[in-house]
């Protein structure tokens, strides 16, 4: 079982390896296409899981290895699983959708693109189109549950 001083550590170092991972390593066709429909989408979005989840294991890797940490490999495995598959399944585009229509969090879903009511205005009708859009911040609210969920078990089993 791990300490609180750990579990910080491996939440930190995922979160930056996520960062890294979504938006650096991710190629552009790879965000263009992860969110096709068929196979074709799905693969897209596998690769790009792929390189996510090997840019987490490197960058955890080398901070366990400089500060000396010893983790467990079921909690590894576990943790990068879970990670994974939800990271994949939000990632196919029309999964998070549906959650954000589920959820009453449509309107904020497509804040800034022109799907909005009010495109290309905020909600309260001010400029934004250097907002982002409700999408990406849902997106990455998603990932980052996740990932605290992944450090849990990394650290916990």
């Amino acid at each position: 079982m791990g300490t609180p001083a750990v579990f910080a550590t491996v939440f930190a170092a995922l979160f930056v390896a996520h960062s890294v991972g979504d938006h650096w390593v991710q190629t552009s066709r790879q965000a263009a296409d992860k969110g096709r429909p068929g196979w074709p989408g799905r693969l897209a979005d596998a690769r790009h899981v792929a390189t996510l989840t090997l840019t987490k294991a490197v960058l955890l890797a080398l901070v366990t290895g400089v500060l000396g940490l010893h983790l467990r490999v079921i909690g590894l495995v576990m943790g990068f699983a879970v990670d994974a598959a939800s990271h994949w399944w939000a990632d196919r585009r029309s999964t998070l959708a549906w959650l954000a229509k589920v959820t009453r969090n449509s309107e904020f879903y497509e804040l800034g693109t022109p799907a909005h009511p009010k495109a290309p205005a905020t909600a309260e009708g001010g400029y934004a189109p250097t907002l982002g859009t409700g999408a990406y911040a849902l997106d990455q609210s998603w990932h980052h549950l996740w990932l605290l969920v992944a450090a849990l078990l990394i650290v916990a089993v």
